[in-house]
């Protein structure tokens, strides 16, 4: 890695975690970043877990007080995903890297479109299944987190929802736990990418550096900026790249 790419990287990572902190859906351009500087896609996908790490983990302070209130149901939720998440992780690190390649342009929309239709996903599963089973709702979370071990980008939404459907409808609680059980899985992810070799440590350590100023800052920003513009341009950008992705894949 060079030094134009290290400071690349830097500024990527800083303004993911600001972005992170301030409306989410960072992954969709800090995983492109990181294949712009030349890494592998499925290399570059499990670098951006440990890459974006500190501004997931950062918002775990802050809920102190809800995690605590909610104690005794969490090592299940987190035997759950973490179950999901390391069978998500395993899939990735033994997939053909041609396959993941060609998954790419649409992991990538099915991640924009969580992420521009995510309210109204997360209302219509507690309009339609607020009275199911715990049983179905958790094994929804196995799914969910089978998927965030393998890409992740816009599963917030998701885990937003299911702590919802658990129960948990105030939504500082449900954040609570979203936050919780990301945090844990994207561990889980690191630990099977790096046994598996498919982290590339200079590029992740560099990114990092921006990722763990930007979540700082963002945090301290997050109700000094329009929310709304920033969505939009996540949902703008994420389409771009889904487009751009699968045009590549037909010329090549």
């Amino acid at each position: 890695m060079d030094a134009v790419s290290g400071v690349f990287l830097v500024g990527v990572g800083l303004i993911g975690g600001v972005w992170n902190a301030v409306a989410g859906g960072a992954t969709l351009f800090t995983f492109p970043a990181l294949m712009w500087v030349g890494l592998p896609p499925v290399v570059a996908n499990a670098t951006n877990y440990l890459a974006m790490l500190p501004s997931n983990a950062a918002a775990l302070p802050a809920h102190r007080a809800d995690l605590k209130a909610i104690a005794g149901v969490l090592p299940r939720l987190v035997v759950v995903s973490a179950s999901g998440a390391l069978l998500g992780s395993l899939i990735l690190v033994f997939i053909d890297p041609a396959l993941f390649m060609l998954l790419v342009p649409a992991l990538i929309a099915l991640a924009t479109a969580l992420f521009a239709f995510g309210d109204r996903v997360r209302a219509w599963l507690l309009d339609t299944a607020g009275s199911r089973s715990q049983v179905l709702v958790l094994a929804g979370l196995f799914l969910a987190s089978v998927y965030g071990g393998f890409f992740g980008a816009g599963l917030g939404i998701i885990l937003l929802a299911i702590a919802q459907l658990l129960g948990f409808r105030a939504f500082s609680v449900a954040n609570a736990i979203k936050n919780l059980l990301a945090t844990a899985f994207t561990l889980i992810s690191i630990a099977v990418f790096g046994v598996g070799g498919l982290v590339a440590w200079p590029e992740a350590v560099t990114m990092m550096v921006g990722s763990t100023v930007g979540g700082y800052l963002g945090g301290r920003l997050s109700h000094q900026v329009n929310e709304r513009l920033l969505r939009r341009a996540v949902i703008a950008f994420g389409s771009l790249l889904s487009v751009v992705y699968a045009v590549r894949l037909l010329a090549g």
